[in-house]
């Protein structure tokens, strides 16, 4: 009997997980670890996967808890959890490029190190999967790779510095005999396929602004729009790929980035959402230091526009990322990234249709 613990239930990448992972066998079963607050929409999640797959029926266990306390808020049930787990999936993160440093590194670096210390307590324990990010790359200007990890990198902001760490924790876990592997998404977006999505960040503010305005689209833009490119991936793409490749042998000690291997440059990206959204695109060319300081400072100027200040540094940023572990062991799966262009117009049909959806982080 294997049983699966999973953090980061009922998030954007959590939920779409967990019934991958138990699709394996009939024989897994899953405890979730979610947060009190999360309980309620935790529960109605469960009732919408089991309803749309009934083999998931009883098989998904909830624990509430927090994985920024040492004993992850199990108390003394803790030992009794640890006894049967053979796998554990660890996705709860604060994505949020706003991030203060001190909320970033309880979040994400002490509570993937509480994890770690949860996963190094289980005695049938096979594989620790992490959900990192390709972030953690920082500003290196150059190719980076999926071996690599430090390079004297500066970060854009608290998000990708508090990733940064906590890879480099559990890269030391590995180091030290744990079964690990890292799976490293660019930017995710929704659906390739209906559009869905949790919540309204990165693009999407970019979505949304120009949907805001009429026949005409008033986008700012830096220099070097375009030849720097934006690396966007779509979330089956990053589910499809953590479903296979957790299942494979062989990628134990290994890390995934999970990217676009064409990323389009940002003005690529832009004209692409202009035709989607039905906008005309008017590029105003602006100093990106400008354009932060006017968002941060010009009060409400934020909330018009949906950008945070931290997302200007991703239209200029200076990474390429390599997909060839990715690729090779996704090659006849099935499983590739689609283009941007290729399913960006079901992403502005879903903002146009659900403009409830907001753009705060789980956390």
């Amino acid at each position: 009997m294997s049983r699966i613990f999973l953090t980061g239930f009922p998030g954007f990448l959590g939920a779409e997980l967990l019934p991958r992972v138990l699709g394996r066998s009939e024989g897994t079963s899953a405890l979730c670890l979610v947060q009190s607050r999360f309980a309620d929409l935790a529960r109605r999640r469960l009732v919408e996967l089991e309803l749309a797959e009934p083999r998931l029926r009883g098989r998904v266990a909830f624990v509430e808890g927090d994985i920024t306390r040492a004993d992850l808020g199990l108390g003394a049930s803790r030992r009794r959890h640890a006894s049967d787990v053979t796998e554990i999936h660890h996705l709860a993160a604060i994505y949020d490029l706003g991030v203060r440093r001190e909320v970033g590194m309880r979040v994400n670096l002490y509570g993937t190190r509480h994890v770690l210390d949860f996963g190094e307590s289980c005695p049938k324990l096979r594989r620790f999967h992490y959900v990192s990010t390709c972030y953690v790359s920082g500003r290196y200007a150059g190719i980076f790779g999926e071996d690599v990890l430090e390079r004297g990198q500066s970060f854009n902001n608290y998000y990708e510095e508090t990733k940064f760490l906590a890879e480099v924790e559990v890269r030391a876990r590995m180091q030290g005999g744990m079964p690990a592997t890292i799976y490293r998404p660019s930017i995710v977006v929704g659906d390739s396929r209906t559009g869905e999505t949790q919540k309204y960040d990165g693009p999407y503010a970019l979505i949304r602004w120009m949907l805001r305005q009429r026949s005409r689209a008033v986008v700012p833009v830096f220099d070097g729009a375009d030849e720097s490119r934006i690396n966007l991936v779509p979330r089956d793409f990053v589910i499809d790929s953590i479903g296979h490749l957790s299942s494979l042998p062989h990628s134990a000690g290994r890390t995934y980035q999970l990217a676009d291997p064409d990323p389009p440059t940002v003005g690529e990206a832009l004209e692409r959402i202009a035709v989607a959204t039905d906008r005309q695109l008017i590029r105003v060319r602006v100093p990106k230091s400008v354009a932060r300081r006017l968002v941060a400072r010009i009060p409400g100027l934020a909330r018009l526009t949906g950008i945070q200040p931290e997302a200007f540094d991703y239209f200029d940023h200076p990474t390429h990322y390599s997909v060839q572990h990715a690729t090779t062991d996704l090659q006849g799966s099935g499983i590739w990234a689609p283009p941007f262009r290729d399913y960006v117009d079901r992403l502005v049909a879903f903002v146009r249709a659900h403009p409830e959806v907001d753009s705060g982080p789980m956390a």
